[in-house]
C-alpha cells in the first residue's frame, strides 16, 4: 500500500474515527485504525465491541490531495498515529511494505511503525437498507438532540440508556426517557418500513459530532440483527443496538389536562435558570411553580443562600387558573432548551401529575417531567 494526503484533512479524519477506537481491550488490533487503499478511495475505519465509524475519503476530493499509487490495507494503533499526524508539518506520505510496517514520510521527518494485518481485523456487520427512507441530516440531528439528552444515566435499566427509534408506517418516532421525564418526537417519512430499534445515548452522541462537521446531505439508515447504522456519502457511523423490551412511553402521557398556560419560552427559560442558583441543595433541583391571578410565579429556597421569586405574565390560560407543583429545574432547563419556538405550552393535569411541555405549533413534540417532592 501506497499514498500521500495533505495533513490537515488526514488528521481530520483520523479524528473522526478515533473516537471510535477502544482503549480498554483484551484484543490489541481494536486499539489500532485500519487504512484501506483502494484505487479512487482511502477509508478509516474505527471500531469497538460496541461502535464502529467509516470514513471515506475518495481521490476526487481536491481537499485531500489524495494520490493512491499502490492499494492495500493495515491496521495502525490509533493512539501513535493520531499523536504522529498532529504533530507533522507537511502532507503525509504512507507506505506499507508485505511486513505490515508502516512508513511515514513528511517533509524531511521519516517515521516507522508497526502495523498488525488488516485480515485480523473484525469485519463490519452486514446491513440490509431501509428501503425508502431518507433523512436529511439536519432533520436527524435535531431529532437526536431533542430526545437524546432524556436517556438515563444510571444502567441498572440498560433499555433506558438508549433511544428508542421505531419506524411505524409513514412515521418515524424517537423516544428517551429515565423513568422522570420523558421526551417524544414525531415526524413523517415516506416508507412503508416498520421496525424499532434502542439505540444506545452514548452512539447518538458519538453520531452528532460526526454529523456537526459535515455538509448538509442525505442519511441513510441500516439494519443488521444486533446494529443499526447510519451512513452519508463519506462517513458511516454503526452502533450495537441495546437487548430488550423499551416502556410504552405513551402510556405515561396524560390524556386530559386541567390547565393549559402559554408563556415566552427564552422569558421562561431564563426564569428557571435564575431559580435553579437556588435549588442545588434539594436532591431534585426543587422549582416550585404556581398559578394564580393570571400569572406564573416561579419559586426556589435555599438555606444557606436565601429565596427567589419572580412572576411572569401568562399569553394565555385555559381551564382551571389555580395550581401549585414543584419540578425538577434542571430537567425543565433541559426540556425548554430543546423546543425551538418563541412560544411553550406547559399542560397540567393536577398537582402530583406530570406536566407536558410542547412548542405551540402542533403534537409531534412532547416534553414530559414528573413533579417531585416539595420541599
Amino acid at each position: 500500500m501506497k499514498f500521500k494526503i495533505k495533513n490537515e484533512y488526514f488528521n481530520k479524519a483520523i479524528g473522526e474515527v478515533s473516537s471510535a477506537v477502544s482503549t480498554k481491550t483484551p484484543f490489541p488490533i481494536l486499539t489500532g485504525i485500519k487504512l484501506t487503499a483502494c484505487e479512487d478511495h482511502l477509508t478509516l475505519t474505527g471500531s469497538s465491541s460496541d461502535i464502529v465509524i467509516k470514513k471515506v475519503i475518495p481521490a476526487s476530493d481536491e481537499g485531500a490531495g489524495l494520490e493512491i499509487e499502490e492499494t492495500g490495507s493495515v491496521v495502525v494503533t490509533s493512539r501513535y498515529l493520531t499523536e504522529l499526524i498532529k504533530k507533522l508539518p507537511g502532507d503525509i506520505h504512507i507506505k506499507v511494505d508485505e511486513k505490515n510496517s508502516l512508513t511515514v514520510l513528511s517533509d524531511e521527518i521519516l517515521i516507522s511503525l508497526n502495523g498488525f494485518p488488516a485480515e485480523e481485523y473484525p469485519a463490519l456487520p452486514e446491513f440490509e437498507d431501509f428501503q425508502g427512507i431518507a433523512f436529511s441530516s439536519a432533520e436527524l440531528i435535531e431529532m437526536i438532540k431533542q430526545t437524546v439528552f432524556a436517556v438515563s444515566k444510571n444502567d441498572t435499566r440498560p433499555a433506558l440508556t438508549g433511544v428508542y427509534m421505531n419506524f411505524n408506517g409513514n412515521s418515524f418516532s424517537c423516544a428517551a426517557t429515565d423513568s422522570l421525564r420523558l421526551a417524544f418526537l414525531e415526524t413523517k417519512i415516506l416508507s412503508a418500513t416498520n421496525g424499532s430499534f434502542i439505540v444506545p445515548g452514548s452512539s447518538l452522541k458519538e453520531l452528532l459530532k460526526l454529523l456537526a462537521h459535515q455538509e448538509e446531505s442525505e442519511i441513510q439508515i441500516l439494519s443488521s440483527e444486533s446494529y443499526l447504522a447510519f451512513k452519508t456519502k463519506s462517513i458511516m457511523l454503526c452502533s450495537r443496538l441495546i437487548e430488550g423490551k423499551y416502556p410504552d412511553v405513551t402510556g405515561l402521557i396524560p390524556k386530559e389536562a386541567k390547565t393549559v398556560i402559554k408563556l415566552d419560552a427564552k422569558k421562561l427559560l431564563k426564569g428557571i435558570d435564575r431559580a435553579c442558583l437556588f435549588a442545588h441543595e434539594w436532591k431534585n433541583n426543587n422549582v416550585l411553580l404556581e398559578i394564580k391571578e393570571g400569572a406564573l410565579k416561579i419559586s426556589s429556597v435555599s438555606s444557606a443562600i436565601g429565596k427567589i421569586e419572580e412572576t411572569q405574565p401568562l399569553l394565555e390560560i385555559i381551564g382551571e387558573r389555580e395550581l401549585s407543583i414543584s419540578l425538577d429545574g434542571t430537567f425543565l432547563m433541559d426540556a425548554l432548551k430543546a423546543i425551538q419556538e418563541e412560544h411553550v405550552l406547559l399542560s397540567f393535569s393536577g398537582s402530583m401529575r406530570p406536566v407536558i411541555i410542547k412548542p405551540v405549533s402542533g403534537e409531534s413534540y412532547i416534553q414530559l417531567v414528573s413533579p417531585v417532592r416539595s420541599y
